[in-house]
């Protein structure tokens, strides 16, 4: 009975959009979108501070240096801190540019303007870490149990040695006992992770997009070899410069010339430093926590807009182009460099299917744990999201495919038992990917209204109370205060759930939404998606809320 309504109601939805889509009044903006996205060649995210920060201690040679000092010295916050979102988030961004400033005060290189600026700036930040709480619980962002600690060790190693007794504001840091590592958090963790993998001989591909975090642990042999052909190292700008920082690999040669100049160490093999250039000049020599970031944000664009019913022709010719290309019968990576992941290939399968390229479902066997999807071989924590999208994906499959539902139906089956008993007492989602329970309820909401059955109908209806009840005054949604994307992910949080009774809801988000879009009116995302740090995704984001106010727009139709 769920299911069946909940299908009425989305192919009667669908209608109305192809309607609204033909008369002209929604192509515009999603073509627009697609073509800015198939244009990309890095993708749309704002710089990171974390990132950047690393490649200002790690790489002065790189073009750009006063550049990203001067970006540091821009965005301290008033209370010294640095990064977006609650205190607790700011703690790996805060010691990612404490650090860089000292490594700056220490070598002396930074112009006269800046130099006055940048140990007054160290001060400051010193203090907010001070002032951060004493102990977590802290987000899961991707590896802040080796990030931490690694940047607590070099931050206290330039006050002790960096010969700042005279300086008036690193003097009495200079003097004290430097800074604790937060607990949580064990100064041993780098050296542990090195020390594990010294003794397997061969360092995980998944350290790579946090290589930095240990790169000063690692015996040579488990340094990445030059010449890997793969660009940035686990397409991270921070991994990148502290790979070069390293210098030539044990027996690697010095085939393709060093980056730096002639004796001063780094080096890089030419793929990747001509990817770190690109990188730096696309992002005004400031960087982002992972580059190019292309199958991520298309295949998840792709998602938003097909499920609704807005690509046209036109675009719906681009993203079939986009699924051809990223589909991968060995799996999916989000970025060069990473490793195959569920999520990723889940995604690609799904989006396949929305526009008329079904593929097949196989690749996701290999991440199958026996009663859910790991996000990739090796995870600690698994994903709700990665879940919700693999459920997705073997019914978007099946649809095209009858004859699978009787092979898939075991798995779909143990994919909404999963689904369900993952949801919290209140209703929602929680997941490690997003700081927002709104994005996990959001998909899993999604994939249990079409594929969940009786089963799924009780996870819908509470799911459909806890986003109710949480609305703002000003008609919107938002942990840390409303925001359009969290407002978008509860707006179809209610649509999707098929419960009646949300019209005033939904009526007040719709006015919020055309209030933060009226023209004219400027708008910017927050980050609220983890990685090392937040972050904000922004054309996927603009995706999912080009979504929500046509879904809303589709209601009057």
């Amino acid at each position: 009975m769920t299911t069946a309504r909940t299908t009425t109601v989305s192919m009667s939805t669908a209608a109305k959009l192809r309607g609204l889509r033909d008369a002209g009044e929604a192509v515009h903006p999603a073509d627009q979108l697609v073509a800015s996205v198939d244009q990309d060649p890095w993708g749309a995210v704002r710089p990171s501070l974390y990132e950047t920060a690393r490649v200002v201690s790690y790489a002065p040679w790189l073009t750009g240096d006063e550049r990203r000092i001067a970006y540091l010295l821009d965005e301290q916050a008033s209370d010294g801190s640095w990064g977006e979102g609650p205190v607790r988030y700011r703690l790996v961004p805060t010691l990612s540019a404490v650090e860089a400033l000292l490594a700056v005060a220490r070598r002396g290189t930074a112009s006269g303007v800046l130099t006055a600026r940048v140990s007054a700036a160290a001060g400051r930040g010193l203090g907010a870490l001070r002032a951060l709480p004493e102990g977590g619980p802290w987000p899961d962002t991707a590896a802040a149990e080796i990030l931490v600690p690694a940047l607590v060790a070099a931050v206290n190693h330039h006050l002790a040695e960096g010969g700042f007794a005279a300086s008036e504001t690193l003097g009495p840091w200079h003097r004290g006992p430097g800074i604790p590592v937060p607990g949580g958090y064990h100064a041993a963790a780098p050296e542990y992770v090195a020390k594990k993998y010294a003794a397997a001989g061969t360092l995980p591909i998944k350290f790579h997009h946090t290589f930095e975090g240990i790169a000063n642990c690692l015996p040579d042999a488990l340094i990445p070899a030059s010449g890997t052909g793969h660009g940035l190292l686990g397409s991270s700008p921070a991994a990148t410069v502290a790979w070069a920082a390293r210098g030539i690999p044990a027996g690697a040669g010095a085939a393709g010339g060093a980056t730096a100049p002639a004796g001063s160490g780094p080096y890089l093999p030419p793929g990747a430093a001509d990817e770190l250039r690109e990188v730096g000049r696309r992002y005004g020599h400031l960087f982002p926590e992972a580059a190019p970031i292309l199958v991520f944000e298309r295949l998840w664009v792709a998602a938003a807009l097909a499920s609704v019913g807005l690509l046209t022709p036109g675009s719906a010719g681009t993203a079939r182009g986009w699924a051809d290309r990223i589909y991968d019968t060995a799996g999916v990576r989000g970025a060069p460099g990473l490793m195959t992941d569920a999520d990723d290939t889940a995604m690609a399968v799904l989006v396949a299917a929305l526009v008329d390229r079904p593929r097949s479902p196989e690749p996701l066997a290999r991440f199958h744990n026996g009663t859910h999807y790991d996000c990739y071989v090796g995870e600690d924590t698994g994903s709700v999201t990665a879940n919700a999208h693999a459920l997705r994906a073997l019914g978007a499959y099946a649809r095209h495919h009858p004859e699978a539902r009787v092979t898939l139906a075991a798995e779909t089956a143990g994919q909404v038992e999963w689904l369900v008993g993952a949801q919290t007492a209140d209703g929602d989602w929680p997941d490690k990917w997003h700081a927002s329970p709104y994005y996990a309820t959001e998909r899993s909401v999604s994939a249990l209204a079409l594929h969940g059955g009786e089963r799924g109908a009780g996870a819908l209806a509470k799911a459909a109370r806890w986003a109710a009840g949480n609305q703002l005054a000003d008609g919107s949604w938002g942990v840390w205060g409303g925001t359009a994307e969290e407002t978008a992910y509860a707006v179809r949080i209610l649509l999707r759930a098929g419960e009646p009774g949300h019209t005033e809801a939904l009526d007040r988000a719709e006015a919020y939404l055309d209030a933060v879009y009226a023209p004219g009116r400027a708008h910017r995302h927050p980050a609220l998606w983890h990685d090392k740090t937040l972050y904000a995704p922004e054309a996927m984001i603009e995706a999912e809320v080009l979504a929500a106010r046509a879904l809303l727009a589709a209601r009057h139709a």
